[in-house]
């Protein structure tokens, strides 16, 4: 993920893996939050237009 750093706090967030994935807040903790909520709504709409069956979503710490 890219996560600038701005004066006043966080701004957008992007995952790099993702075309079109980015999302932001106004906390790190919401930037972090409203991209994992983006990071699993493309997954879905990439599942959906792929006609995948089901899609198993795992966190992962790191």
């Amino acid at each position: 993920m890219a996560v600038p750093q701005h004066g006043s706090g966080i701004g957008g967030v992007s995952c790099l893996d993702l075309p079109g994935c980015h999302s932001q807040g106004n906390t790190r903790e919401d930037a972090f939050s409203n991209i994992r909520q983006a990071i699993t709504l493309w997954l879905e709409v990439e599942a959906e237009e792929a006609v995948v069956k089901s899609v198993e979503t795992l966190e992962l710490a790191v």
